[in-house]
């Protein structure tokens, strides 16, 4: 198969990841006593340990080593700022995007590594393909739940994360064959997203996370980390 068949087919899959989430939480909604509170609140950290291990493990270390670290420092506060001000703008909006651009600012910049990954002949690609594909389906899952609360079509939010999947194949080919060379872009990206990934985790993940008097939930966001930290040690 042509590398860059594969790259698309890949980047596709996990971003079909999203909606699959997205199907598990409609399903949820539909039969909402399969599934109790406490667990809802732990597949919500679930996500958040998952974002914060792409932070943590592959957008910061990776992005540092491309930019000196004075322009690392401006990009990441730069990141947690503009999503700030965009939460802000959101809030104003009463809109309930958090769980969307959490997942979408984790998604896109991984998407762009895994492209570069395999045009720089790395062998990290196919183990960023899983980690997308496992953080993309509890991310779908939170973010499905939370849009379903202010908007009366579910069906239209499916058609919109089947839509969104489709930013992985372009954000993995403009990797592949745009941002390879430019080093410094490319690490600039993956630092801004860092930023925002991480203002948005402790904004809107974490608070919707917490469950009174439940110790689960918490425990999520562990199993999240370790997810990303067992891919990043496969490798290392």
């Amino acid at each position: 198969m042509p590398e860059v068949v594969l790259v698309i087919l890949l980047s596709l899959i996990a971003g079909f990841a999203m909606p699959f989430g997205a199907c598990l939480a409609f399903f949820d909604l539909k039969r909402p006593n399969v599934l109790s509170d406490e667990w809802r609140h732990f597949i919500v950290a679930f996500g958040g340990g998952a974002l914060i291990s792409a932070v943590a493990l592959v957008l910061v270390p990776d992005g540092s080593e491309k930019m000196s670290a004075a322009s690392a420092v401006i990009a990441f506060i730069s990141g947690g700022v503009a999503f700030c001000l965009l939460d802000i703008y959101l809030s104003r909006l009463k809109s309930s995007m958090g769980q969307l651009v959490a997942m979408l600012s984790d998604f896109i910049p991984e998407a762009i590594v895994l492209g570069a990954a395999f045009a720089a002949g790395e062998n990290t690609g196919l183990l960023i393909a899983g980690l997308i594909i496992l953080q993309n389906i509890p991310e779908g899952f939170n973010a499905f739940e939370e849009l379903a609360v202010h908007l009366s079509s579910k069906r239209k939010i499916l058609f919109m994360f089947v839509a969104l999947a489709f930013t992985g194949p372009i954000a993995a080919l403009t990797g592949y064959f745009v941002l390879t060379e430019d080093h410094a872009l490319m690490g600039g990206i993956m630092l801004f997203a860092s930023g925002g990934i991480l203002y948005l985790v402790f904004e809107d993940v974490a608070p919707q996370a917490k469950l009174e008097k439940h110790w689960m939930p918490a425990l999520g966001a562990i199993f999240g980390f370790v997810l990303g930290l067992a891919g990043h040690l496969a490798v290392t």
